[in-house]
């Protein structure tokens, strides 16, 4: 279980015992055939070497990482590549172009020389090398990194080329101020490509997602002095309106309008009140139409039954200037949009406000309105305001079309979508399962090889970014035998991932495995759960990893954190100690008694259980006050971005899960049961104790 923190959490790096490796790699050498004596050495200068050097990474130890690169490149151990790559990843600083273009040659085609390129273009836009950079960006074959992507459009433009459409679009999805596409705006606000209304729009989506020194960044592009306002008004907005008795400029004006929508993040009541009173009537039109969208945004995070209004005086000041459409004139970002559109679900005690959902939608980019989310809900609304409109059979046959697709998809709005049309959902057939050519192929492949040996290691993250590397490009087949693999070997995660990628040879057994059957259904059975559930929280939980580790402390199968093991062992009268966490009998025990222990607590709803699992009982409880909504509206309505998608994900697995045990349909609507709200006067308690 994943509890979420409001505090950042610390990384975590997970590390392999030289002890408990040396038992691995001992095993794996005797199964080779060499002798003790002989797979203890190799084990040593082997294996243990490339684990060590990654621990010297960590720790910045040149010398260190020096003698243990040299070691695996003179043994010519099969992932000496790594140890070559974290010794100069180490220093890339200091390095000059020669050493790359060595590395690049010696491991040419592989992972390693890939990911050292994308570390490299990104030094060479530091260091303003832009012959070098020119050179190796073509070679990049990944080319999925940002940043190196804006130092390469600053190139672009330089040349001669358009790039605002691009540029402004990679600017504002930044969350973080890098160098790279800080330096594109710099460079293009310079040339008068991207204008003042770009770079307040840029602050604008910084504010509303609380960064600060993005907000500085872009503002100090127009301003200096603007810039030291806009940091006056992050730290204390209420004290910076107080002293703006009078907007003189249009900077004035985007400056309140920062302030105002900081001061709704922390205090939406104090922003409702100076934005009815002062700033509504004192701001533009479009600025005062952002302010109430992002009023709305916070009142909507927290579940408050005003939340629409607000949108709704978003969109009455964006027209007042004579634009038709609504939120037109303000250009909100999607997630503002997506919030809009679930205040509105729980809008009127529950009744919705269709027409706000549709109007929300329609605002989005065309990329999120393809999200089958909203394609959902999008429908969904037309259905409603057909029965009252003149065009209500043109809305019916666009709602049926938006449904039909997604309604053959493999997910929770794709079994919703299916549900509505009256359509039994069915599993796909089949496929042939891997020839032996086919998994001779994978099998024999270097990097998947390699990605095994690394996971095998302990050194998961650099085996996952490894195995993927080299699914690009494989054709459905190719996938299929592939993830066999990784099952076969029982690297889980790997196995469902890579299956998950086919299109139209589906595996539906192979994407929904079931390891430790036995076991978990027994631990699901003595406490009276639905095995189901169980798998279907396990898969979202660790992917079948028993040793897994969340970067908030939980562990395991079913990701348990400590407190919450230790609480339901003393519950149990279990004799319990931390070091048992992650034995899968153990975990499975305490996992599925306290699954069953919340499940009891919200009265049987699975949507509010599997919430609580990954965010602590608290909040659901709190979740569930206000109107009585349909359960998949509560579930969109979930404030936490990763529980919201955590809960459907559950939910959409346990309805597969519960088919391919028993051969009937997967059923989602029964697992959602009706309604969700506040606790009946009548039924028992909440339990105050569960952790």
């Amino acid at each position: 279980m994943t509890r979420i923190r409001k505090a950042k959490p610390k990384p975590v790096y997970e590390r392999v015992a030289v002890a408990r490796l040396l038992l691995v790699v001992l095993a794996l050498a005797l199964s080779a055939g060499l002798p003790p004596f002989a797979a203890v050495a190799h084990a040593q200068s082997g294996d243990v070497a490339i684990v060590e050097a990654r621990e010297a990474l960590r720790k910045k130890d040149r010398p260190r990482l020096a003698a243990l690169r040299a070691s695996a490149l003179a043994e010519r151990h099969p992932l000496a590549m790594w140890a070559d790559y974290f010794d100069l990843n180490n220093r890339l600083v200091d390095a000059q172009q020669d050493e790359l273009t060595a590395f690049f040659t010696r491991w040419s085609g592989t992972y390693v020389e890939d990911r050292l390129r994308n570390d490299w273009l990104l030094e060479l836009g530091k260091r303003r090398d832009w012959a070098n950079f020119a050179t190796e960006l073509p070679r990049f074959r990944m080319n999925d990194d940002r940043e190196v992507a804006c130092y390469a459009m600053l190139l672009d433009q330089q040349a001669g080329k358009d790039v605002r459409a691009p540029a402004l679009a990679a600017w504002l999805a930044q969350r973080e101020a890098d160098d790279g596409c800080a330096l594109l705006a710099a460079q293009l606000v310079d040339a008068k490509v991207f204008t003042a209304a770009d770079v307040w729009r840029k602050a604008r989506a910084a504010t509303e997602v609380n960064r600060p020194r993005a907000v500085r960044q872009a503002v100090m592009l127009l301003s200096l002095t603007a810039a030291g306002h806009a940091a006056e008004l992050m730290e204390n907005p209420a004290r910076y309106l107080a002293t703006r008795p009078v907007l003189a400029s249009r900077t004035d004006a985007e400056l309140a309008a920062l302030a105002l929508a900081r001061l709704a993040a922390n205090d939406p009541e104090f922003a409702l009140a100076q934005l009815g009173e002062r700033w509504d009537r004192a701001l533009p039109a479009d600025l005062a139409a952002w302010a109430w969208a992002a009023l709305g945004k916070q009142a909507a995070l927290r579940l408050q039954p005003d939340a629409p209004d607000h949108f709704m005086r978003a969109a009455l000041r964006a027209t007042k200037d004579g634009n038709p459409k609504d939120g037109a004139a303000v250009e909100l970002p999607d997630d503002t949009l997506a919030w809009k559109v679930r205040a509105a679900l729980r809008a009127d005690n529950g009744r919705a406000r269709w027409q706000q959902v549709v109007q929300g939608v329609n605002a989005m980019s065309l990329a999120e309105q393809r999200d089958p989310a909203w394609i959902y809900w999008k429908a969904r609304a037309l259905q409603a305001l057909a029965k009252d409109s003149q065009d209500g059979e043109s809305m019916r046959a666009l709602a049926q079309e938006l449904l039909a697709g997604i309604a053959e998809q493999y997910h929770f709005y794709g079994k919703l979508a299916a549900d509505n049309l009256g359509r039994t959902v069915t599993l796909p057939p089949r496929p042939p399962p891997p020839t032996a050519e086919e998994r001779a192929a994978v099998a024999s492949h270097p990097g998947l090889t390699r990605a095994l040996q690394l996971i095998q290691l302990g050194l998961r993250n650099e085996g996952v970014r490894e195995w993927n590397y080299s699914l690009r490009g494989m054709a459905d087949r190719e996938l299929l035998a592939a993830a066999q693999l990784a099952c076969d070997r029982e690297v889980w995660d790997r196995c469902i991932n890579t299956s998950e990628r086919t299109r139209t040879e589906i595996d539906m057994a192979q994407r929904f495995p079931t390891p430790f059957r036995k076991e978990v259904q027994a631990a699901a059975r003595e406490i009276g759960l639905d095995p189901a559930y169980v798998f279907g929280l396990i898969r979202q939980e660790s992917r079948f990893i028993m040793d897994a580790r969340s970067t908030a402390g939980a562990s395991g199968l079913m990701q348990l954190m400590p407190a919450t093991a230790r609480w339901t062992a003393k519950k149990i009268g279990l004799d319990y100690r931390a070091d048992l966490i992650n034995d899968r009998d153990t975990n499975l025990k305490l996992g599925t008694t306290y699954l069953k222990l919340v499940l009891d607590d919200f009265a049987g709803s699975q949507a509010m259980a599997a919430a609580a699992y990954n965010a602590g009982p608290n909040r659901p409880r709190k979740w569930r006050e206000g109107p009585v909504l349909e359960t998949a509206v509560w579930a969109e309505n979930i404030p936490f971005a990763e529980t919201r998608d955590y809960v459907k994900k559950v939910l959409s697995n346990s309805a597969y899960y519960a088919a391919l045990m028993t051969g009937e349909p997967p059923a989602l609507k029964a697992r959602l049961g009706r309604t969700i709200g506040p606790r009946d006067p009548g039924a028992p308690a909440s339990d105050k104790a569960l952790p």
